[in-house]
């Protein structure tokens, strides 16, 4: 079972309605990464769709509402990761993370379409996975 510290994580019983808005909302992300052809959009939109996805997760699965604080979104990939049983998530969810960051604090990055479209049929199978994990809980 996973663990979700108090650092991190609040406890919260959240309403069906709730955690499928989070997941709608991820959703919303997604689409909007699909339709944009510049690589930076589609990259930016795909990376916030993977978070959002996992905050919907982590209130389905553990009943508890991320805390908005340096490393959060850390926590979130390695949830996901843990609760889909699937390190490719930490791997690859760390590395748009790092180029997110990188894109903020140190003046922009370089995203080749072919990398952005990598990126967003990534977070398109994790966004299905917890689909998936959702219905079935």
């Amino acid at each position: 079972m996973t663990k979700f510290e108090s650092k991190y994580f609040t406890k919260l019983n959240f309403t069906e309605e709730q955690i499928i808005q989070y997941y709608n909302n991820a959703l919303k992300d997604l689409q909007i990464a699909t339709e944009n052809k510049r690589p930076e959009v589609k990259f930016t939109y795909s990376y916030n769709a993977l978070i959002k996805g996992g905050i919907a997760l982590v209130a389905k699965i553990g009943k508890v509402k991320i805390r908005s604080i340096p490393g959060h979104h850390i926590k979130i990939i390695e949830k996901m990761s843990e609760i889909l049983k699937d390190n490719s998530i930490n791997e690859l969810g760390n590395a748009m993370r790092m180029k997110r960051n990188k894109d903020f604090y140190v003046g922009g990055i370089f995203i080749s379409e072919k990398e952005s479209e990598d990126y967003h049929g990534f977070v398109k199978e994790i966004l299905f996975k917890i689909m998936e994990l959702i219905k079935k809980t």
